[in-house]
């Protein structure tokens, strides 16, 4: 499945959401560097922009589209633009995420929609918008970006923790149903990255404690690069010095 690996040399394609900043943009910039064509989506369509030509200056080849991924109509129209221009999907990062620091009495009911909407339901439905198209190809790699939060218990994080904790139940499920079609689904959990995701208080209180965004991007792609007869369902990375308390 790794392309460079094939006797007839294929150029992956692959498709990273919310990857106008943080682990997504970074993990493009490593897919683009392997000599994958790269798709980027997020809302921030500037930010995308420039990330294109900064992988095209690179020597790499990268493309842009507009995505809320909150939306429906927006992600199975971005997917079929996709798939209609390159007949393929080879890799998904589901990636995309927003998240609130309140407590769960504290958090309003529009907040919790729109992240479940955003780190959950819209993550499945992006995922099954390539389904069709990897189960044609009889291959394909699914990588969900979770968080630590799926497995370790933080106050103020109500329901970025049920999307998360959702999303690797989601993972666990699509992979046993998958295994024979020769698709990988590989359920990621970091810890705390420095990333814009945390409020601007946080970040620059521990940034110094964090990973940064292109270490995790970096073991993303160890994990895809393994032999094709290999697939590691989970792994968790944590910063050097633990999680942040």
């Amino acid at each position: 499945m790794t392309g460079n690996k094939n006797p007839i040399f294929i150029q992956p394609v692959v498709w990273i959401t919310g990857a106008s900043s943080g682990i997504g943009r970074e993990t493009a910039k490593q897919f683009a560097m392997l000599g994958c064509k790269v798709v980027i989506s997020a809302r921030r369509k500037l930010n995308l922009d420039s990330i294109v030509k900064e992988i095209i200056a690179d020597g790499g080849e990268a493309y842009s589209y507009r995505i809320d991924v909150s939306e429906e109509k927006s992600i199975l129209k971005v997917s079929k633009q996709v798939i209609k221009r390159f007949g393929r999907i080879d890799v998904l990062v589901n990636n995309a995420g927003i998240t609130s620091f309140k407590k769960i009495a504290e958090t309003s009911t529009k907040d919790i929609k729109k992240i479940i909407d955003t780190d959950l339901t819209g993550q499945i439905i992006c995922t099954k918008s390539v389904l069709p198209a990897m189960l044609a190809q009889n291959s394909g790699m699914i990588f969900n970006v979770i968080s630590m939060v799926a497995v370790k218990t933080y106050e103020g994080s109500g329901a970025y923790t049920a999307a998360k904790s959702g999303m690797l139940g989601f993972g666990k499920v699509l992979r046993e149903e998958l295994r024979n079609n020769n698709i990988k689904v590989v359920n990621i959990i970091p810890g705390a990255t420095d990333t814009e995701i945390w409020n601007k208080n946080i970040r620059e209180k521990y940034s110094a404690q964090m990973m940064k965004a292109k270490s995790v991007a970096e073991a993303i792609l160890s994990v895809y690069q393994m032999p094709d007869d290999v697939v590691v369902d989970e792994f968790v990375v944590r910063p050097i010095m633990g999680d942040l308390s």
